[in-house]
């Protein structure tokens, strides 16, 4: 596939559910929409796979065919920093979900680390890395290739600030960056009020992991209202009375030279994954025309 930004939905839109579509039908209809990728939720999974795998295959297939990125959210129950038979069910978890999204062809397997719970943040990580590397050595005799997506989240109860994510990706082989811009907003109290406070996280990222991780990363974007202790809700792009701003992104995608995956997670999936889509193009066509 080649490397452009890209954008699709976290799920099935519901529009195509109300027009009879099945799963399988999805990339065709994201493909005639302008869409190119596409986060199949598996949210709910226990610890085995929850779809057959000449189904996954299938999928995968059509996505294929149509030139629609596929990737994974993997399932909500996981928490590597728990006690330890939470964390057992966990890895069962995660290695179930990496399994589908393996048959799927997907790129990577997003999901949540969990809660610091009674721990101390330092420890909570400390643990949570110890479980991936068990995890991907695992995975590795399973002959599992997909990446672990841990993702930036937006509750101050959650492992998964940017610092953590990025710790993350440099100690444990086989992760792929996940950014919720969303979610570094809430977490931070609107923490993206100018195009520079995104431009310093794209300027992190390059510090810590390099040039090719920051161009290539898999992010999650919508509007988020939060509270003191961070995300409430996930709101439209049109609501402008919530953050962050996909204009002020896209200034700093053209700035850096970026090519992410775009997964859209507001309550009109599909529909603000066009206009952010539109948004770019717009940024791009501005660009070329001061040039």
């Amino acid at each position: 596939m080649a490397e452009r930004t890209r954008f699709g939905p976290a799920g099935v839109p519901p529009m195509f559910r109300l027009l009879g579509a099945s799963t399988f039908d999805t990339p065709r209809l994201l493909c005639e929409e302008g869409l190119d990728a596409f986060e199949y939720q598996a949210v709910r999974w226990g610890p085995k796979p929850q779809i057959k795998e000449a189904d996954a295959r299938r999928l995968g297939e059509e996505a294929k065919r149509n030139d629609v990125k596929l990737s994974m959210h993997g399932s909500y129950f996981i928490n590597l920093s728990g006690k330890p038979e939470v964390v057992k069910a966990s890895k069962q978890r995660i290695i179930a979900c990496a399994t589908g999204a393996e048959w799927m062809g997907a790129g990577v397997m997003v999901f949540h680390m969990g809660f610091y719970g009674m721990f101390e943040k330092d420890y909570a990580l400390k643990c949570s890395i110890t479980a991936l590397k068990e995890i991907h050595s695992e995975m590795q005799s399973l002959g599992l290739k997909v990446k672990l997506g841990p993702e930036t989240m937006g509750r101050k109860s959650q492992v998964g600030t940017l610092d953590e994510i990025i710790a993350i990706n440099r100690e444990v082989e086989g992760t792929q960056l996940v950014v919720d811009w969303g979610h570094l907003h809430a977490l931070h109290h609107g923490a993206f009020k100018t195009v520079d406070d995104m431009r310093h996280i794209a300027e992190k990222i390059e510090q810590e992991l390099g040039t090719q991780t920051l161009r290539n990363m898999h992010c999650h974007f919508s509007k988020i209202e939060f509270t003191s202790q961070g995300e409430k809700k996930h709101h439209p792009l049109d609501e402008e009375q919530f953050g962050p701003d996909f204009g002020m992104l896209s200034e700093v995608i053209l700035d850096f030279g970026m090519h992410p995956t775009f997964i859209c997670e507001t309550p009109i999936l599909d529909v603000d994954a066009r206009k952010m889509k539109e948004i770019l193009q717009q940024a791009q066509k501005q660009r070329q025309e001061q040039k």
